[in-house]
């Protein structure tokens, strides 16, 4: 299910800290990377062969330490459109998981999400792993490190129970058969859909979707899951999801790109998106089907 990744790069040093990333799919069954470092075309033009020859020796240096971690790895150097690119070599590679960085050449004391990062977010149809960077300052200036050290001790997993979400579920459950890492389960109660006589029934929505969160539970603990925890929460999705990922106990969200409500074309303003943006975690996005 993760055998094939892409992995974008920049060639900066924000990149080399995303291969820490990339090394803990091994334990999920990940064992070919596609390495890619997109030039776009409107940037670049005439120079592209001088900034390949450039480049190259720091990219043979990133891949010889996917090699070193245990993959079989290749490099390709497109020029065109950065997200077209990756899309075309990901579909071409039969790719099962891209990894993107937040940041780009950059340091920025506030972690945002790059223009190809987003662009990608938003048109994707392959599964993206966006890599969080850690920003530091030192007496030296600005520098960053990566926060996937132990990428699959604990997965936060948002559902709301839509087809998107139950895709991602069997992400979870393949993750969890490998890794055996503790789940916590998260569905949360829109508070604005409860207006009026609905108020009255929101008991009984939290017994049904209680009853849904725990088969889940069972059939991660039958995956051999370390344990699995299931919250209810009443409010804003976007505010209690990142609330969540703010505790130290957890080390990926794993959730679908768009839920229930969503038009699949729409990502801006949007539960994933924001989460995207403003989780400090390592987030694991599963589209819908297309």
């Amino acid at each position: 299910m993760l055998s094939r990744i892409l992995i974008m790069t920049d060639a900066s040093e924000a990149s080399d800290h995303i291969l820490d990333c990339v090394k803990n799919l091994r334990h999920v069954g990940s064992q070919k990377a596609v390495l890619v470092h997109a030039m776009d075309i409107e940037n670049v033009g005439g120079l592209y062969e001088t900034l390949k020859t450039r480049l190259l020796p720091k990219l043979e240096a990133q891949k010889k330490s996917l090699e070193q971690a245990g993959f079989d790895v290749s490099l390709e150097i497109p020029l065109g459109v950065p997200c077209r690119e990756v899309e075309r070599l990901a579909a071409e590679h039969d790719i099962s998981v891209i990894v993107v960085g937040s940041h780009g050449h950059t340091l920025m004391r506030d972690i945002m999400l790059g223009s190809t990062a987003c662009s990608l977010l938003q048109n994707t149809r392959f599964p993206v792993l966006l890599a969080r960077l850690e920003i530091i300052e030192s007496e030296t200036g600005l520098s960053c490190d990566s926060v996937c050290e132990d990428l699959f001790r604990h997965i936060l997993f948002p559902t709301d129970f839509s087809d998107t979400a139950e895709r991602a579920f069997q992400y979870l459950e393949h993750i969890v058969a490998e890794t055996k890492t503790a789940v916590t389960l998260l569905h949360v109660q829109d508070r604005t859909h409860f207006i009026g006589n609905l108020k009255q029934q929101l008991q009984q929505f939290d017994q049904i979707d209680h009853e849904r969160l725990q088969r889940m539970q069972q059939q991660l603990l039958q995956r051999g899951a370390a344990r699995v925890d299931m919250e209810i929460a009443h409010g804003s999705p976007t505010e209690i999801i990142l609330q969540q990922s703010r505790r130290e106990e957890f080390s990926l969200i794993l959730m679908g790109a768009q839920g229930r409500g969503f038009i699949t074309e729409i990502f801006q303003g949007s539960v994933a998106h924001n989460v995207a943006r403003l989780a400090p975690l390592p987030v694991l996005f599963i589209p819908a089907r297309r």
